[in-house]
């Protein structure tokens, strides 16, 4: 009977010289490879300049906020300072799509704020944001 298909030439190798044979191209690419992004690496030394800081625009103004904490703790809304019992009165109604904005000064105290947000949960307030500056 005729073999449609010939065997493999061998050429006297072991199947694992010929694997090694067909690996040794790929070795030396990764190696390649390598000593390119090594030297790549070694150029690029510099670090990268600093971006120029974007000038204050004339018009930066801060958010508008329903309720103002300062560092003493003290809340203020549209200027008029209250308390525990008034604040509630002078807030708008609690509502799901526009949160109670709330723009706290950076050194209030834990137990400040905390005290305030109890006192908002209470009104029915659960959407909050607290508003933030970005450091300059």
């Amino acid at each position: 009977m005729i073999e449609l298909v010939p065997p493999p030439s061998t050429s006297g190798k072991s199947l694992m010289e010929r694997v090694e044979d067909a690996l040794l191209p790929l070795i030396n690419l990764v190696f390649l490879l390598l000593m390119f992004f090594i030297v790549a690496g070694q150029l690029a030394d510099d670090p990268l300049p600093d971006l120029p800081a974007t000038p204050p625009s004339a018009e930066q103004h801060s958010p508008h906020a329903d309720l103002f904490v300062d560092a003493e703790g003290s809340w203020r809304v549209s200027g008029e300072t209250l308390d525990e019992q008034t604040i509630l009165q002078r807030l708008p109604e609690p509502d799901a799509q526009n949160p109670l904005k709330i723009a706290a000064d950076s050194a209030i105290t834990m137990a400040d704020l905390e005290a305030l947000l109890r006192t908002l949960e209470q009104g029915g307030f659960e959407e909050i944001l607290l508003l933030t500056e970005p450091e300059t």
